[in-house]
Order: structure tokens, then sequence, then C-alpha cells
């Protein structure tokens, strides 16, 4: 066969099959629907806490939309290192999610060799929900509103104990971002999470702690500790007599936990994108937006896959600085 010959021979040959392939592309993506087994999704801690509260929030939802089984898998410890590690190395097929919070944004700060790159190994999703943390102190504490607890610490350094759930936890930045903005100086006692922390403060052993509010709103109603500041711009229906502080006059005091749904990076982005509908359409539903807001003083959010990835960078941003200038460390 001449050379010319041959040539347009194998340039034909090369465009009947890049035409084969753009013709068999669908058909094998419809031969292999989304989702074509049960879809995991882990959560970073143990069973019963907020996180773990969010992600079963989808499940009914997920299952019934999508046509598979949702199982969610507690996977705690290393504050939420070995569970996220697990979401960022499974296999990219649209078939393993995870839920993660505001800890997640934190440890990218707090721990300089992670096993896992968060802007590289994992994609958001959706911002499911934001929960202003909220400032309970005891009923034995010196001190009864935010104001007082200001002046108290002023004219005590060192001698207000504050708790939280665990070193790097969002109670303990947020309450060491107090500290930066009111120039105190008060002592972090970490607890191995928000129960023992509670039981402390309604037991008087410690003075204040910094939590979500579903672990505070029924202590709190049988008196047995004070609520005195919602750290958002606005009150939350759950709590509507409890002020925030930007009212009382700490204007930047602001802190949240959060769950966003977050995927291994390289999931097809068409996957990511059904998801993150299927999840904010859950979130934003009259029933789950009720119980988040009038139940657990959450804010239903429901995102983009781009905002949730916006949302998680200016958290870390913001508590990397934090961080810093309060040197806060782990163990």
């Amino acid at each position: 066969m001449p050379s010319t010959s041959r040539r347009g021979f194998l340039q034909s040959t090369a465009a009947a099959a890049a035409a084969a392939t753009t013709v068999l592309a669908p058909s094998a993506w419809a031969q292999s629907p989304w989702p074509s087994k049960p879809i995991r999704i882990i959560v970073p801690y143990t069973a019963g806490g907020f996180t773990d509260q969010m992600a079963r929030l989808l499940q009914v939802g997920l299952q019934k939309a999508l046509g598979q089984p949702v199982i969610v898998e507690n996977k705690p410890g290393a504050n939420s290192i070995i569970g996220v590690d697990q979401i960022a190395k499974a296999a990219p097929d649209g078939h393993t999610f995870g839920v993660v919070i505001a800890a997640y944004a934190a440890n990218t700060t707090l721990y300089p060799k992670l096993p896992y790159n968060p802007k590289k190994d994992l994609v958001g999703v959706s911002l499911m929900g934001v929960s202003p943390l909220v400032a309970a102190v005891a009923m034995n504490a010196p001190f009864k509103t935010t104001p007082e607890l200001i002046a108290y610490a002023k004219a005590n350094p060192g001698k207000v104990g504050f708790g939280s759930s665990g070193s790097g936890s969002s109670a303990h930045l947020t309450t060491e971002l107090m500290k930066l903005l009111t120039r105190t100086d008060m002592v972090h006692v970490p607890y191995k999470g928000a129960a023992p922390a509670l039981a402390d403060l309604m037991g008087g052993q410690i003075p204040l702690f910094l939590d979500p509010p579903p672990n505070l709103i029924q202590p709190a109603k049988a008196g047995r500790i004070r609520l005195i500041g919602v750290a958002s711009d606005k009150r939350l229906a759950a709590l509507p007599d409890v002020p925030t502080f930007v009212e009382q006059g700490y204007d930047g005091l602001l802190g949240s936990t959060w769950a966003a749904m977050i995927a291994p990076a390289g999931v097809p982005r068409e996957i990511v994108q059904r998801m993150s509908a299927e999840v904010s359409r859950i979130i934003r539903s009259a029933e789950v937006s009720q119980r988040l807001e009038q139940v657990m003083g959450t804010f239903a959010e429901g995102s983009t896959p781009e905002e949730c990835d916006r949302f998680i960078a200016a958290e870390t941003e913001k508590w990397g600085r934090v961080i810093r200038e309060a040197k806060v460390t782990v163990d």
C-alpha cells in the first residue's frame, strides 16, 4: 500500500475509532448507572454526636432518591483524622462519601503532617448545616452574663477555666477567639468529648463551656446550666431568649460547628453534582429544616459543591489565624 494511501487509511481508522468511543461512552455509562451498589457515608466520630446526627438525617431521603441502601459508618479517632483518611483513600467511584465538621478545617493548621491533602485528595459536595456555639456557665459560677464573665476574667487572669470537647475542637478555638478579642486570660481544660465536659460544667467543676445547642438546650431548661451568649450574628430559633455575642457588643465573636459532605477527589463531577443536589433538597425540606432549626439550633444550608469548597477554605483560613495567634497546639 503506498505511503499516502496508508496514511489516509490510518487517519480514517483513527477517526472511526474516535467516533466509536464517542458513541460508546454514553452507552457504557448507561450500562453502569450510578449508584450501582450501597453508598457509604463515613462519619469520623462516634455515634450519637452532632456529625452522626447530621449524616443520619440524610439516610432515608437518599435511599428513596437513589434507590440504594445508604450506610453510615462511624470511624472515630485522632480528632477525625482516621475517618477522613479513609474517605480520602476510598475508590472515587461515587459510592463513598463523608460528613465532616469544623475540626476538619482546623486540622489543616493543627497537624502539619496529615496523611491526606485536603486540597488535593478531597472535594466538597454540600454544606449541610451550621450550628453556632453557645456559651454555658455553671450555676455556681461568679458571673451570670457575658459582660460579667469578661469583667471577672480580666480581674482574675488565669483563674477562669473553660472546658472543651478536645484540643483543636470548635469549642476550644471559639473560646480562644473570645480570649483574643476581649484580651482576657482563661485556662483551657480539654476533655475527651463533650459529654464529660458538660458533666463537669453541671457539677460545678468548671465554670465555662462552649458547645453546639443540641447538647445544652435540655440541661438549660432543667436549670442545671445558664446560657449567656450565642456565637452568631443572629439569634437561634431554638434559643430565642439567648442574645448573640455581637448584640452584646463583642463584634467578630463568631464560631460554629458545621456539617459538610465531602467526597474523594476523582469522583466524576456529574455524580458529585447529583449528590449535592439530593443533599440540598433533603436539608431544605420542611421536615428536616424545621428539625434542624427548632430542635437542634442549627441553620439549614444546602449548597453547590463550589460553594461548599469556598466555605471550607474560608473556615480553614479563619481558624488557622486563631490557632497561630493563640499559639494553639495539640498533644
